[in-house]
């Protein structure tokens, strides 16, 4: 059987894509998911900002009817890893790590991105206790708190600037004595009050205990230490795309992606591939917030309707 879209990724993007085309009449729909389905977002904590969701809830308690509402509408999951897509003429071929394949008319990626870990000490165990990569989800927790920010590029420095309007301060840690980021941006670092700039300088260890962070120990270019005691450590240092399924056997990729290897979508989130829609952290120019994702699953479910509609009819 041809499926008339196969889904790849199982977070907001890719359910909210399986309940678009279900619901909008497509049949023949599965989500390849090697895991339980809910994205990235399940192991965030505490979550505030999702419209609609009052109170704090956790990533996992958010996700977790979104997998009945799809299934209800016909949506089928495929618990299996996929590990290439590729495409000959009007059909999709979706490899996987069983060694079968799957062929589908149109085909809708959401697999993500990774935020890229700096890899000091203490970084990976207190991740999701104080660690942190996403200041608009968990900056809010530390209103009228001291924080620390690493990294030194446009995010880095906007989110700086967020964080500077929710906490009592923050130190804005850079390896180098110089931003990468737009001269703008730069100058209103420094004419924000409550923003310590720390440069030559690179994160040594953070450390704490049961509750989560209680510091973070840094060290500069001449080799001294330096203990800051904030209860929240924010990381920017760039993502990772997961765009591993759409690189072919020649090395090149399936579709057309930038410098960084996020994939180049239009505002309907079309590919350079016919039929191909890509959504999520994984495209150009992704807020990466589960609200988004959403929405970009939401277009793209839509976009396969019509576009499968025109190729069999």
């Amino acid at each position: 059987m041809i499926l008339d879209c196969a889904i790849i990724g199982g977070g907001p993007a890719g359910l909210t894509a399986g309940l678009y085309t279900t619901r909008g009449g497509l049949e023949n729909v599965t989500m390849f998911e090697k895991g339980m389905p809910g994205g990235q977002i399940t192991n965030s904590s505490e979550i505030e900002n999702y419209p609609g969701v009052t109170g704090e809830i956790s990533g996992m308690d958010l996700m977790m009817p979104w997998p009945e509402q799809c299934q209800k509408f016909g949506l089928k999951h495929d618990m299996v890893e996929v590990t290439r897509i590729t495409k000959e003429g009007n059909l999709f071929t979706i490899h996987k790590n069983d060694d079968t394949t799957t062929q589908a008319y149109s085909v809708i990626i959401g697999t993500g991105s990774r935020p890229r870990r700096v890899g000091f000490a203490g970084e990976d165990e207190l991740f999701g206790r104080g660690v942190s990569t996403c200041a608009t989800c968990d900056g809010f927790f530390y209103k009228g708190k001291e924080v620390a920010v690493i990294g030194g590029g446009d995010t880095a420095l906007e989110e700086a600037l967020h964080l500077a309007k929710i906490c009592s301060k923050v130190y804005l840690i850079h390896r180098r004595d110089a931003f990468r980021s737009a001269p703008n941006t730069i100058k209103r670092i420094k004419n924000t009050k409550n923003i310590e700039l720390v440069l030559n300088s690179v994160p040594d260890e953070v450390y704490g205990d049961a509750m989560g962070v209680t510091g973070l120990r840094i060290k500069n270019n001449n080799g001294e230490f330096r203990d800051i005691k904030v209860p929240g450590v924010f990381t920017f240092v760039g993502n990772d795309v997961n765009n591993q399924t759409l690189i072919q056997e020649d090395g090149s990729f399936l579709c057309d992606v930038n410098k960084s290897g996020e994939v180049i979508v239009d505002i309907s989130m079309n590919t350079s591939v016919p039929g191909l829609f890509a959504t999520g952290d994984m495209r150009i120019a992704a807020p990466k917030q589960v609200v988004s994702a959403a929405g970009d699953g939401a277009v793209a479910g839509l976009q396969v309707i019509s576009y499968v509609d025109e190729l069999l009819n």
